[in-house]
C-alpha cells in the first residue's frame, strides 16, 4: 500500500471547532513535561488544501455529476499527458450507502487526436498515501513510481481518471480500506468524466495497486448493483489485499518477535496500514470514540496521522518503536476486527476478467495472501490471469507487471477473450 515516499506535505492541518473536545498529546517539552492542545473528540484530518475541494452549493442527489474542474499545476501533469484536469464530482457515501457527497480526483488526457469512439479509459485506484487531505493525489505531486506507471498507460493511448477517494482532499475523514467507499468513488469518477468529456470512450478498465488493488477489485464487485450502465471490461490489480482481519494476528506475532529481532521496517509498515484503518472505526463501530481508546502516545501518533502522509507516519512509528499496546488502551481485537471487516469484497466472482500481479518478495501484502485471493476467485468461477514477479517487492511489482498487463488490457479493449490460468495456479515460489 506504499505510494508516497519522496514528496510529502509538511504543513499541519487546522482542526474545526467541535463541541466535544478532548486533550490530545502533541509533544514532550524539553523539561520532560507534557504539552497538550485541545482537539475534537471525533477524529478528523481535514484542511490544508485549496477552496476547490469544498463545495458550498447544493450537492445534486445523482452520483457521478461533475461539479467543477480546473487545470492541474504543470508539475502535476504527467509527461505523456496533453492536459491534466483536477475534478470535483458527486458520489454516494460508501459507509451508509445512501447519503450524497462529493469526491475529488483528476483526469489526464493523452497526446494526439482522440480515435473514433474516444480515448479508451483507464480508471486508476491509488495505493496508500495517508488520510490527511493534503495527501490527496490530485493535490500533491505523485510518487515517481506512479508517474512512470501512469505515464506508460498514457503512452499506449489511454486516458487516465484518478479518484482521490471519499474524504481524501474533500471534507470528512477518508474511510481508509473500506471497500464500498473506494468502489463508489472510482465508479462515480468514471461516470463524471465520461459524461463531461466527449473525447472519452464509454469503455473502461480499472487499474489499482495495494489499497488501490483493493479499490479496483471492490469496484468490479460493486459495479453490477451500483453502476450497471458502465461498460467495465476488466481489472488489473497488483499487491492485492485480502481478508485483512488476519492482520491482527500477524501484527501480534511480529510484535512478539521484537525482543529477538528488534523493531523491523516490516512491522512499522504493517502497523501504519492497520492504524490508518483503525482511525475510521468511528464510522462503522456504534458508539465508538477513537480518542477514548488512545494512550497519550496514541494521541500523539494520531496528531501525526491527521496532518502527515505515509512516509512521515512510518518514520514516526519507527523512531518511537510503537506497538499496539503503546498506542491503544486495552484489547483492540473486537472493534479493530469490526472495522477491518469493511475491507471485505462483496464477492470474488467477477463478471469481467481480473489480472493479479504478485511480487515474490512482497512483505506489505504477503504473497500467500495474494495467492489465496486468486485461488478463491478462481474457485468462484472468475476469469483470472495471475502472474508472479520474481525478486520484486510490493512497490517494484507495479512497473514490472506492465510487460503482462499491457497486453491484457489491449485484449480487453480489442474485444478479445482472456484465457484464465486458474488451472495452472500454484502457490508463490520460495524466495
Amino acid at each position: 500500500m506504499r505510494i508516497i515516499q519522496s514528496i510529502q506535505q509538511s504543513k499541519f492541518v487546522a482542526f474545526p471547532i467541535a463541541t466535544l473536545l478532548s486533550l490530545t498529546l502533541v509533544a514532550c517539552g524539553g523539561d520532560g513535561s507534557i504539552e497538550v492542545q485541545q482537539q475534537p473528540k471525533a477524529f478528523t484530518a481535514d484542511g490544508g488544501v485549496s477552496a476547490f475541494y469544498t463545495w458550498n452549493g447544493t450537492t445534486p442527489a445523482a452520483p457521478g455529476v461533475l461539479l467543477r474542474q480546473e487545470p492541474l499545476p504543470a508539475n502535476q501533469v504527467l509527461p505523456n499527458a496533453s492536459q491534466g484536469i483536477r475534478i470535483l464530482y458527486t458520489s454516494t457515501d460508501g459507509d451508509d450507502g445512501k447519503t450524497a457527497n462529493y469526491v475529488s480526483g483528476d483526469l489526464q488526457l493523452p497526446k494526439g487526436i482522440a480515435p473514433a469512439g474516444g480515448w479508451p479509459l483507464i480508471a486508476w485506484s491509488h495505493g496508500t498515501v495517508g488520510v490527511a487531505d493534503v495527501c490527496a493525489p490530485s493535490w500533491t505531486v505523485r510518487d515517481p513510481r506512479d508517474v512512470d506507471y501512469l505515464d506508460a498507460w498514457l503512452a499506449q493511448g489511454y486516458a487516465v481518471v484518478s479518484t482521490d477517494y471519499q474524504g481524501l482532499g474533500t471534507p470528512g475523514l477518508h474511510p481508509y480500506l473500506h471497500a464500498r467507499p473506494e468502489a463508489y468513488s472510482v465508479l462515480d469518477s468514471i461516470r463524471a468524466v465520461t459524461k463531461a468529456f466527449p473525447q472519452l470512450s464509454s469503455s473502461v478498465v480499472i487499474v489499482g495497486q495495494s489499497q488501490g488493488a483493493q479499490g479496483a477489485i471492490a469496484t468490479v464487485g460493486y459495479a453490477p448493483s451500483y453502476a450497471p450502465e458502465i461498460k467495465l471490461l476488466g481489472t488489473v490489480a497488483t499487491g492485492v489485499p485480502y481478508q485483512l482481519q488476519s492482520v491482527l494476528a500477524y501484527l501480534n506475532s511480529l510484535t512478539a518477535q521484537v525482543p529477538t529481532t528488534g523493531f523491523t521496517s516490516v512491522l512499522a509498515t504493517l502497523e501504519a496500514y492497520a492504524w490508518l484503518g483503525y482511525a475510521t472505526a468511528e464510522r462503522v463501530v456504534p458508539n465508538f470514540v477513537l480518542a477514548d481508546n488512545l494512550t497519550d502516545k496514541g494521541k500523539a501518533f494520531y496528531s501525526v496521522v491527521a496532518s502527515q502522509c505515509l512516509a512521515p507516519i512510518e518514520s514516526y512509528i519507527t523512531q518511537n518503536k510503537l506497538v499496539t499496546s503503546d498506542v491503544f488502551k486495552g484489547d483492540v481485537t473486537s472493534w479493530a476486527t469490526q472495522t477491518l471487516q469493511s475491507s471485505n469484497y462483496p464477492t470474488v466472482k467477477f463478471a469481467a476478467p481480473i489480472f493479479v500481479g504478485t511480487g515474490t518478495l512482497d512483505t506489505d501484502i504477503p504473497t500467500a495472501v495474494q495467492y489465496l485471493f486468486a485461488k478463491d476467485a478462481c474457485a468462484a468461477g472468475s476469469t483470472v490471469e495471475q502472474h508472479y514477479y520474481v525478486g520484486q517487492d510490493h512497490s517494484g511489482t507495479v512497473n514490472a507487471s506492465l510487460v503482462d498487463s499491457v497486453p491484457f488490457v489491449k485484449k480487453l479493449f480489442a474485444g478479445q477473450s482472456i484465457t484464465s490460468n486458474c488451472a495452472a495456479l500454484v502457490p508463490p515460489p520460495a524466495s
